[in-house]
């Protein structure tokens, strides 16, 4: 038997390790390091109580062996990590209790002392001798074994299961010749518009039975419906999985406050509940595929008598409905959330056996139905007609006869599972075939068998291959552009850049990653969405956030004092997708860097942005203004520390999104205000307005604004900032905002936020930006005050393409197309002569040559191209060409030698009367 070491340096327990022992396939071995490191603490030498808190006398047992092992093997592994004085003999006493047999009602995990002596007293030892420690009861009583234990089982379970039952409903498909043409056929976005666990079954499935001729046209929701369902269950699976990962290789910190038992099983609870909802689910489509299968049965009798056996072996719907009541009475009543556990790992054991009766249903009708095509006989029904066994392995006498084949994939699952099913089986005991089969296969099925991981290495060689050529897609948060939506970007690229060019804004450019030290620690709680480089033995980085820090550190490496300059570049963002929101997008930024007056730079960034978006021609959006100087001023004076600040602010910045009760809440219990202090915050930030109508109100005589410093510079500052905007006649488009907080940590003057009012388009931010004195000296320690712009362009493309498609922005040309050239018949270098002639003139011409003339006008309309040259055989014996006006419908013939100057003549015309519109 296999020794699975638990402890060690850098180690850690799986579910896969912690079932193997839990199921006794393997043996727990402490890594004996970590008893070095037991027995030469000086804490393992101090003196323990022999006494400890009397036993209670309510006992309380796991109801499975592996329940009670895998609890055990937590308990070991908490010890291990506990950070605490633990002697060396305790965990070695549970290693020694997991290497032997004992029945589950040994062990009573009524509370942390009762199973210390039940432990004990396995081993033939008592509490007297062995005495215990408050530092050991604690690891006991923090380590939530059984929950944990149990959680894993079902993590380990769960994992494997999930190719199970997609192999098995494969297998379900041939048998009753499904119609999965498009059942299987799920498109896959990049945009977080489809459900990534959804479309990976899909393909999956299409993997398996490619080249499949034993699927047909059965249309059911059983078959439809398996990529939601499994899709379901493959997601709650992974939730389990990742909650896992932690629970069992967090340390238990004794003497620490944790949460108690009840709320570690809530939250647990919690987690595994979608689970059992997905067990659920998978049950009953499985049985209602295993019903399909059966129902391909042609002999009545045998028909009746298999559903019979199926009814009365195999796990029903209502069994599952009932079992998945009472785990959500008992979840609810948290009243046993041990119990609640115990009975969705038993509902995940009758999942197993349902799938193994599916599977012994599908593979016996797979059987019957190829050895109907050597016999031609009827379905099952072979044995039943001839009241002969019939072997089922019998070779064919029909040579010349067409066989069907099952998927390249289920082919593989087929014989894999074959091979295991025992000895010679003949149709004339076919209940008997099938009830020996779905019993081996529920063995088969169960992690335990070795051989499960060959199906499941298979599967996954399998649906890895891509043997069904299945369509590349892009990653989620990631778009491509095809070639309207590209032209719908190059022209609002080139208003942007004529924009900043405009202010005297000169073209930056920087590295798509920069160092991770450089990034780190300048995006305050936003910093969770910096992506990470792979480190591959040089320098660790990360991909750019934005394009600020990276103008911030440019300026510092390069010693610069002044710049105003522009950026049009991606930027990455591990956010969650969603409409208008990327993990990759564009960013337009201008930004002004160096010494000027006050609000001098302010101002100009702020008639960028009003510019950019009018010029955009988008509709009505307003831009949300407050000072940074002013926040922190009415933090101070509602009673906030300044350490706070920064962690406050991210929680106002969210009023956008949340109401106020909600960011409250979240103010009160996670950042640690008092609920007068929200209050005094909640009076404040309601305040919005026309920015001159609401400074005036905050300098009132008896503002308690203009008793704080801070406060007072940011009312002087935004003073000359709104009467320049007055003045440029741009201020209507400003909102003055103090719920307007902008999370990023470098902010330390004016910030703003540009928000689309116009339409049903929800897209939230379009832009921001905001003063940053502080951000170059974090780099140089010399101070270069800067204050910039970054506009959110693709929710800007998101709009315009919108508006496109409702018709309400002006149409836009994928090309630039001015003239088709079209040479009838096939000479290529007399279209190459004439074509050149036009590109050499600097007209923007595509050519074709062709012996269709109506397909190219076709293609002229389609492209928007305004002008046509026609050239056939007698145009080309005469000089001339026919030169079509598109739009007009009408032709004119000129000579050869004239063709491009009267296109320039038309182009010119065509331009000077739009011009004058």
């Amino acid at each position: 038997m296999e020794f699975v070491t638990i402890g060690g340096k850098g180690s850690s327990l799986t579910p896969s390790s912690l079932h193997s022992i839990a199921t006794s396939t393997s043996k727990a071995k402490i890594d004996s390091s970590i008893l070095e490191k037991l027995s030469s603490s000086p804490n393992s030498k101090k003196p323990f109580k022999s006494s400890a808190p009397p036993r209670r006398s309510d006992p309380k047992t796991l109801t499975l062996e592996e329940e009670s092992r895998a609890a055990l093997v937590v308990l070991l592994n908490k010890f291990l990590l506990a950070d605490a004085a633990i002697r060396p003999q305790v965990p070695l006493l549970i290693e020694e209790t997991l290497n032997r047999s004992f029945s589950p009602e040994s062990l009573d995990f009524g509370s942390s002392i009762n199973l210390l002596l039940s432990i004990l007293s396995l081993n033939g030892k008592n509490l007297d001798e062995f005495g215990v420690t408050s530092e050991e009861i604690g690891v006991v009583d923090r380590s939530f074994a059984e929950i944990n234990g149990i959680c894993a089982l079902l993590d380990h379970n769960s994992s494997m299961l999930v190719t199970v039952v997609d192999s098995v409903a494969a297998l379900s498909c041939e048998a009753a010749k499904a119609d999965v043409a498009a059942a299987f056929d799920m498109p896959v976005s990049g945009d977080g518009n489809s459900i990534k666990d959804e479309t990976d079954v899909a393909s999956d499935m299409k993997d398996l039975l490619f080249g499949s001729k034993f699927v047909g046209s059965t249309n059911s929701d059983v078959f439809s419906d398996i990529p939601i369902i499994h899709g379901s269950f493959r997601r709650a699976a992974k939730a389990v999985h990742a909650l896992m990962r932690v629970e069992l290789n967090s340390p238990v910190r004794v003497g620490k406050t944790s949460c108690g038992g009840n709320g570690k099983g809530k939250a647990l609870v919690a987690t595994v509940l979608p689970l059992a909802m997905s067990l659920l689910s998978v049950g009953e489509s499985s049985l209602g595929r295993a019903k399909l299968t059966i129902g391909s049965v042609d002999d009545v009798g045998l028909r009746s008598r298999v559903v019979e056996v199926f009814e009365k072996s195999c796990p029903g719907v209502e069994v599952l409905r009932n079992g998945f009541q009472s785990i959500s009475i008992k979840a609810a009543s948290e009243s046993d959330y041990i119990m609640a556990l115990h009975e969705i790992y038993d509902l995940l054991l009758k999942l197993r056996m349902i799938i193994a009766w599916e599977a012994a249903l599908a593979l016996f009708s797979l059987e019957a139905a190829e050895l109907n095509e050597r016999t031609q006989g009827g379905p099952f029904s072979t044995a039943e007609t001839n009241g002969g066994n019939v072997n089922l392995e019998r070779k064919s006498e029909k040579k010349n006869k067409k066989k069907k084949v099952l998927g390249k994939g289920t082919s593989v699952i087929r014989q894999l599972i074959r091979d295991k099913l025992t000895g010679s089986q003949d149709l004339a005991d076919a209940l008997g075939v099938i009830i020996k089969w779905a019993q081996e296969l529920t063995s088969f099925f169960d992690p335990k068998d070795p051989e499960l991981d060959a199906l499941l290495t298979k599967v996954k060689d399998i649906v890895e291959s891509n043997e069904v050529r299945r369509l590349p897609k892009i990653p989620k948060g990631t778009r491509d552009f095809g070639k309207e939506q590209m032209a719908v970007r190059e022209r609002a690229f080139s208003i942007i850049v004529g924009v900043f060019k405009r202010h005297g804004g000169v073209a930056l450019d920087t590295p798509v990653f920069e160092l991770r030290e450089t990034l780190m620690g300048k995006y305050g709680e936003d910093s969770k969405l910096i992506y990470d480089l792979a480190d591959q033995g040089g320098e660790i980085c990360s991909l750019r956030y934005d394009l600020t820090v990276p103008f911030a550190r440019y300026l510092a490496m390069n010693n610069i004092n002044a710049f105003k300059r522009y950026q049009i570049a991606k930027v990455y963002r591990r956010d969650n997708p969603s409409k208008g929101r990327y993990r990759e997008f564009y960013q337009c930024d201008f930004d002004i860097a160096g010494q000027y007056d006050v609000m001098e730079p302010d101002f100009e960034v702020l008639k960028v942005l009003t510019e950019l978006l009018d010029e955009l021609s988008i509709g009505d959006y307003e831009i949300k203004l407050n000072h940074r100087k002013l926040l922190d001023g009415m933090l101070e004076i509602c009673g906030v520390s300044t350490e706070k600040f920064r962690t406050v602010c991210s929680s106002i910045d969210k009023l956008d999104k949340q109401s106020f009760d909600q960011v409250k809440k979240e103010l009160v219990e996670e950042k640690g205000l008092t609920v007068e202090t929200a209050d005094k915050i909640g009076s404040f930030v309601k305040k919005r307005g026309a920015p001159l109508e609401i400074l005036s109100d905050l300098k009132l005589e008896g503002s308690q604004f203009l008793n704080n410093s801070g406060s007072v510079i940011a009312l002087k500052d935004l003073e000359i900032l709104f009467k320049a905007l007055e003045k440029s006649k741009c201020i209507h488009r400003v909102v003055f905002d103090l719920s307007l907080a902008r999370g990023l940590d470098y902010y330390t003057g004016v910030i703003f936020e540009a928000v689309f009012k116009g339409g049903s388009t929800q897209v939230g931010s379009i832009a921001a930006g905001g003063r940053y004195d502080n951000l170059v000296g974090m780099f140089s320690g010399k101070q270069v005050p800067a204050v910039g712009v970054s506009l959110g362009i693709e929710r800007v493309f998101t709009i315009m393409e919108e508006q496109l498609e409702k018709g309400t922005n002006q149409s836009i040309r994928a090309t630039e197309t001015q003239v088709l050239v079209v040479l009838l018949g096939k000479d290529l270098a007399l279209a190459a002569e004439l074509v050149s002639e036009l590109w050499n003139a600097k007209l923007k011409a595509e050519f074709a040559v062709t012996k269709k003339v109506v397909k190219q006008i076709e293609r002229a309309n389609q492209s928007g191209i305004p002008l046509m040259v026609i050239v056939g055989d007698s145009e080309l014996e005469q000089g001339v060409a026919n030169i079509k006006e598109l739009a007009a419908n009408t032709q004119v013939t000129v000579p050869r030698e004239k063709v491009v100057e009267e296109l320039q003549r038309r182009l010119n015309t065509a331009s000077q009367s739009f011009s004058d519109r």
